[in-house]
């Protein structure tokens, strides 16, 4: 997800009445879940990649 950074990506994972979304970012060393969410929307929320894009930085900054 380029909207996040370099390195993230999303899986998505249909259910019976839903499709959850899993935002990760692949590390040499890693894989960081970011967010895990139920997507309601074509879009992806704007608050979920403020969220997203926050972690990632205090993930890169340890």
């Amino acid at each position: 997800m380029p909207s996040i950074g370099r390195g993230c990506n999303e899986l998505r994972i249909p259910d019976e009445n839903r499709t959850w979304r899993i935002v990760y970012y692949v590390d040499a060393v890693a894989i960081v879940i970011l967010d895990v969410f139920a997507k309601t929307t074509r879009q992806t929320p704007q608050q979920v990649i403020d969220v997203c894009k926050a972690r990632l930085k205090h993930y890169k900054s340890i």
